[in-house]
């Protein structure tokens, strides 16, 4: 990689855009970046870095100020870096984010932070990435260099070159993870460690279980009494009488279970046996329990069957009677039909007769004198028919009066509607007109609401246009007073910043002298006698500097933030003045109402419009309507009289009709009624008399039919017969008793006849000791059970215990050996164990980067130390177990020792710095892929060197120019721009801002 051309404007020291061409010093192959302390030398290597990566090294832990404190609000900050590469020539050109005045209005905005990346192509510059992660992917492949192994191999900058050399382990190992990027093999070692913990926790795990397991089975043996170590013949547990080994292995624990198992199996057997045993015994007492129960029951039945009996044969008197009753039941049963027969007969032979004799004295009522009533009913019956027709219309005669009434009101309204509508129709025109002259003024009056509306918003608008500017007006003088009282404090800020950095630049020289030490070399010229020192009389640090510019920043962006305000309320104030057109606020206020009333009453005028509308509207409907209501009332009158005079002539026929039928009654309904009636008593009686006849027969021939069966029978009259009749429910209720009764006796019968043959014994049969033996042979039975139960399940338990321990210890002791296998490699990597060094994986592997650093370190450092020192690396063990394998000592060929690199003094350090550094820069470029660095710069203190040191350093930075590289030395020495002729010289003008200058 070879820098060509950098550009900075706005940026750090610098405040005009400043170019350094770097291809101007190809031919001289080492240049001197020189100038004075603080003029900004190592600001020229902040830029090529910014352009780069986007950052500066010295600002990396705080505030990273890089727009020029010079700058004026409207001025560019950028940085424009020129470099090639095997694969071309490309262009950087970057901005940091800063604050600049807004495009519009006032104030200010942040420029945000920019970046753009462009490759040389035919002699034009074609655009590769206009973003900030596009660009920093493509510098990535085009460098090829992180930012840190940038800073170590090209751009070795102030305060990095010694660090290397002088840090400890781990300072040395954060830097070299940096720049060869071995952070995977730290993920490598954690991922071990992850491994080899969750291997420890899991084995742990699996011992713990198999302890538990062991402790639950030895619990279980204690618990169950088996720690014996035989059983005797009988089955006896014998005890152990040694005492259980406190520390014994889980084999032997294991051992001491399966003896315990094989106890407890035997002890299972012996309680089945034992359960079987119970269960016969409680069996038998069982059987003979129940054979004592069924005597017991049979017993029983033998005394109910004998008591059951006795009362059968008491009751066969009662039974003998119903047998009896039983048989006259049936015998009267033929006779119930002629029984029956005959009293219904007489029944209704009675009833006939008296109904005769009720309608006979009906008919004496009414006096009239007829052998044939039938004859007499008939004739009467035709007569009444023609006075019906009389009594509906003497019926209908109050309906036909209220028609005949409602005609004549019809025929009355129907003149009045007509007359009605004839005086409500002269009166409509006049009011017709009336409201047309309305709606046309109210229509006038409505069409100025556009304007008047318009006139409205106007006069709202100046009204607040007026107030505004009241407003305004306060608030512009109360801005002016705030400006003015910021401008003064900026002025006085100012002035005393100034003061400040004149008091600072005249005290440099006293400021340097108090840092000056006997025999020590002056920074400015290099001497070690200091025979008149300055005086520094007035001190002004950088902090007070920099605090008086922070209140001068503060006091700047105060005036900055007035001005703005006052330009805004002057720029308001003008708007809301044209807006007022010239009104004050009462004038306005005044405009304000009379427009608003002059608009209310245009909106009222167009509702009065439809409002009119629909009256004329509805005028006119009511014309048309009158007109269609008068024809249609001209043919209902005309309707209504000819209905009024066909009533009246019906109402005549009528009443000529009804007087001819009403004769001598009240009406012709009560004619009618007074013959319906005596016709009723004439068919009534005639059809009793026929009824009462006929009664008479059928009860004669019934009683001679009942005599003639009873002379039949068995009974002596009727009566007696009818005594003897049970109803159907009756003779089963008597058929059913008999017949219980017998089968009843004979079934007791036959229970007693085998219940005798069992010859039982007479005397009650008591069931208590049997049942007494039964419970307890049960009980004997149950435990015998239980403990068989339980035997069976401690020797369950223990077996499920064993293969469960003997399982989990087999796989115990395979993970074992996987795990101590882990765990060595795990410790080996980590630095523990067998690791005597403390060495880790990875600062093994950077270990070896490091020999290679240090090998390529001492072939320049034999020649700049004239084969004094070598550069060796070191794997000592570290002091109090600390991490060790990165440590770098010096061996000094004159007393043949090795000591360390902080004992060597500035000069020495300086070159052994130097040739360590440039040896890292060698490791690390191969490592990037071999790339050409054709352009380094050194920004360290070359001062601390004396001549011949001097000398030395020259001779190296000579060789660096070798194949066309250009060395680029940033220093202040004097003796260095004697024997470095071309020159960069960074000076500060005395206004401030630094510029560059190529010698």
């Amino acid at each position: 990689m070879k820098l060509h051309r950098l550009e900075v404007e706005g940026f750090g020291p610098f405040r005009d855009r400043q170019i350094v061409d770097f291809d101007s010093f190809a031919d001289d192959g080492i240049f001197l970046i020189a100038g004075k302390t603080g003029a900004g030398k190592s600001s020229i290597l902040d830029a090529v870095c910014f352009a780069l990566y986007g950052g500066v090294p010295r600002y990396e832990g705080g505030e990273k100020r890089l727009r020029s404190d010079h700058c004026q609000p409207d001025d560019v900050t950028q940085v424009v870096v020129e470099f090639s590469t095997p694969a071309g020539r490309y262009r950087v050109t970057r901005s940091p984010e800063y604050e600049r005045p807004k495009k519009r209005g006032g104030g200010t905005t942040v420029q945000a932070a920019g970046v753009q990346l462009d490759v040389l192509v035919g002699g034009e510059w074609i655009g590769l990435a206009a973003r900030e992660r596009e660009a920093a992917f493509e510098l990535d492949d085009i460098l090829q260099l992180s930012r840190e192994q940038f800073l170590q191999v090209i751009l070795l900058a102030q305060n990095r070159f010694s660090e290397f050399l002088l840090a400890g382990s781990r300072e040395r190992q954060a830097l070299l993870r940096r720049l060869f990027g071995t952070e995977r093999f730290e993920d490598v070692q954690a991922r071990f460690e992850e491994r080899r913990k969750a291997a420890e926790a899991e084995l742990g795990a699996r011992l713990a279980t198999v302890t538990a397991r062991l402790d639950e089975g030895e619990r279980v043996v204690a618990n169950a009494e088996l720690a014996g170590d035989a059983v005797d013949a009988v089955g006896a547990e014998v005890q152990s009488d040694t005492q259980p080994r406190i520390t014994a292995t889980t084999e032997e624990r294991l051992e001491e279970l399966r003896r315990a198992k094989a106890r407890a199996d035997y002890r299972a057997e012996r309680r089945a046996a034992e359960r079987v045993e119970a269960e016969k015994r409680s069996a038998d007492a069982d059987e003979a329990l129940a054979a004592l129960r069924d005597e017991q029951r049979a017993q029983a039945e033998r005394n109910r069957a004998r008591a059951a009996l006795d009362r059968l044969d008491a009751e066969e008197p009662r039974i003998a009677e119903a047998r009896a009753e039983l048989h006259d039941a049936r015998a009267a049963e033929a006779l119930r039909s002629p029984i029956a027969a005959a009293t219904r007969a007489a029944t209704a032979f009675d009833a006939a007769r008296q109904t005769t004799d009720r309608a006979r004295a009906a008919w004496d009522v009414h006096g009239i004198d007829t052998d044939d009533l039938a004859s007499w009913a008939a004739e009467r019956t035709r007569q009444t028919g023609a006075w019906q027709r009389a009594a509906e219309l003497e019926r209908m005669a109050p309906a036909l009066e209220r028609e005949l009434a409602a005609a004549a009101e019809a025929v009355a309204v129907a003149a009045a509607r007509i007359e009605s509508a004839e005086t409500e129709r002269a009166a409509l025109p006049g009011r017709l007109d009336e409201l047309t002259r309305e709606r046309d003024e109210a229509r006038r009056m409505a069409d100025r609401a556009p304007d008047l509306l318009a006139a409205l918003e106007v006069a709202r608008a100046r009204r607040a246009a007026a107030g505004e500017v009241e407003r305004l007006t306060a608030d512009r003088a109360e801005a002016e007073q705030v400006l003015a009282e910021a401008s003064s404090a900026l002025a006085s800020m100012q002035t005393a910043l100034a003061r400040l950095r004149q008091r600072r630049l005249d005290g440099f020289a006293g400021e340097l002298a108090t840092t000056l030490r006997d025999d020590d070399p002056c920074p400015v010229c290099g001497a070690r006698e200091h025979p008149a020192p300055a005086v520094h009389s007035d001190p002004v640090s950088a902090d007070d500097v920099d605090a008086v510019e922070a209140d001068r920043d503060r006091a700047a962006a105060l005036e900055r933030e007035a001005s703005e305000v006052v330009s805004t309320l002057r720029a308001q104030l003008a708007a809301a003045v044209t807006r007022a057109d010239g009104r004050d606020v009462d004038t306005a206020e005044d405009e304000l109402a009379g427009a608003a009333e002059e608009h209310r009453t245009s909106t009222a005028a167009s509702t009065r419009v439809a409002e009119l509308e629909r009256q004329r509207d509805a005028v006119l409907d009511r014309l048309r309507e009158l007109d269609r209501d008068h024809e249609r009332d001209l043919s209902a009158l005309t309707s209504a009289r000819e209905t009024h005079a066909v009533l009246t002539q019906r109402r005549a026929d009528a009443d000529t009709a009804i007087a001819e039928a009403r004769g001598s009654y009240g009406s012709v309904a009560e004619r009618v009624a007074a013959a319906a009636n005596e016709v009723e008593s004439a068919l009534a009686l005639a059809e009793a008399v026929a009824e009462q006849e006929r009664r008479h027969e059928a009860a004669r021939t019934t009683a001679d039919e009942l005599a003639a069966a009873i002379e039949s029978s068995g009974f002596d009259d009727a009566d007696a017969a009818q005594a003897a009749l049970r109803t159907d429910a009756a003779r089963t209720a008597l058929e059913a008793r008999i017949t219980e009764h017998s089968v009843q006796r004979e079934k007791e019968r036959a229970i007693l006849l085998d219940l005798e043959l069992r010859t039982l014994p007479e005397e009650p049969i008591d069931l208590a000791p049997a049942e007494e033996q039964s419970r307890l042979a049960r009980q004997l039975w149950s435990a015998a059970g239980d403990e068989a139960g339980r035997a069976v399940a401690v020797a369950e338990q223990i077996t499920a215990l064993i293969d469960s321990a003997a399982a989990e210890h087999e796989r115990t002791a395979a993970e074992a050996v996987d795990f101590e296998i882990l765990r060595g490699l795990a410790d080996a990597i980590s630095g523990r164990g067998a690791n005597t060094r403390k060495m880790t994986l990875e600062t093994f592997v950077l270990a070896a980067e490091l020999e290679e650093i240090v090998d390529a370190a001492n072939r320049r450092l034999g020649d700049m130390s004239a084969g004094r020192y070598q550069l060796r690396h070191s794997d000592a063990l570290a002091a109090r177990g600390a991490a060790s394998g990165l440590g770098i000592v010096v061996f000094d060929a004159f007393t043949g020792q090795t000591r360390p690199a902080q004992s060597l003094s500035g000069g020495e350090t300086f070159l052994s710095s130097l040739a360590l550094a440039l040896g890292l820069a060698e490791v690390v470029t191969a490592r990037a892929g071999g790339i050409r660095l054709d352009t380094l710069f050194i920004d360290e203190g070359f001062g601390s060197l004396d001549g011949d040191t001097l000398d030395v350093a020259m001779r190296t930075l000579d060789e660096l120019r070798q194949g066309g590289r250009t060395v680029g030395v940033i220093s202040h020495v004097e003796a260095m721009q004697e024997q470095i002729p071309a020159q960069l010289a960074v000076r500060a003008t005395p206004n401030g801002p630094s510029v560059i200058e190529a010698r």
